[in-house]
């Protein structure tokens, strides 16, 4: 198992740190973090680029699946799904939330939630992850 620093020292040098995702809280089952709502991840209207809030799901579900992973094993998104629902404005923090709804042996699937600080519903995210690899044990 690894401890949420140790996690984030190996996202921040890849695309989820140049985006700024900040791991809260991390486990097999339930993955959190906060992202700054940046000017350069926004539209031209000031809010968060539906882009932003899919790779922002993506990294969240990947990381939990990474948490389940055996040794030599590794995963790939397979396919995700977004809803989007409302806005975040530039300057404000998004939460994400992921929860495992499957953690099969071949592909486990993932959905997200992201919230503004204030609660406010802004996309939901399904996705599929597939197990690459054999496990050991």
């Amino acid at each position: 198992m690894f401890a949420i620093p140790d996690v984030q020292r190996i996202l921040d040098p890849l695309f989820p740190g140049l985006m700024g995702v900040r791991l809260l809280e991390a486990s097999g089952e339930r993955v959190l973090a906060e992202l700054m709502v940046r000017p350069d991840l926004c539209t031209a209207g000031a809010i968060l680029h539906g882009g932003a809030y899919m790779a922002f799901a993506d990294t969240l579900g990947a990381v939990g699946t990474v948490l389940n992973l055996g040794a030599g094993q590794s995963t790939t998104t397979t396919d995700s799904s977004t809803k989007f629902i409302g806005a975040a404005k530039v300057n404000t923090v998004v939460t994400g939330e992921a929860i495992a709804l499957h953690r099969g042996r071949t592909t486990q699937v993932w959905q997200t939630s992201i919230r503004t600080a204030e609660g406010k519903l802004c996309a939901v995210v399904t996705q599929t992850q597939l197990v690459l690899g054999a496990k050991e044990g």
